[in-house]
């Protein structure tokens, strides 16, 4: 039996949850959870590096590694594809200490939004 999965700190949620190409393939839905968000926001849009992220969110940096892996994957998909990408549910908790007027909560580089 697996071991249940930790909650992920996230600083917020995303303001765009739904996303789809102008031909709409509503077949193939991409779920993209938060906590994969997360991860691609950090690394791809902060500049954070691995081990920066893990921190932050409160998980090892293998497992950083691993969403980011299958977040990527999925993104690409989307683009690729053009089919639906939905950003919802996931491991995740809200970190609470963010004050919504920076990207991020932790990092002391904060540029405002």
């Amino acid at each position: 039996m697996p071991r249940p999965q930790k909650g992920r700190n996230v600083c917020h949620l995303p303001k765009h949850n739904c996303f789809h190409s102008q031909t709409r393939n509503d077949i193939n839905k991409i779920i993209l959870s938060v906590d994969e968000y997360e991860v691609i926001r950090l690394i791809d849009l902060e500049g954070l590096n691995q081990q920066e992220c893990s921190k932050q969110m409160g998980v090892a940096r293998t497992t950083v590694q691993a969403i980011y892996a299958r977040s990527r994957k999925k993104i690409a998909s989307f683009l690729v594809h053009g089919d639906t990408l939905l950003i919802e549910g996931g491991e995740y908790k809200i970190c609470g200490e963010c004050n919504h007027k920076k990207k991020c909560c932790k990092r002391g580089t904060c540029s405002k939004e």
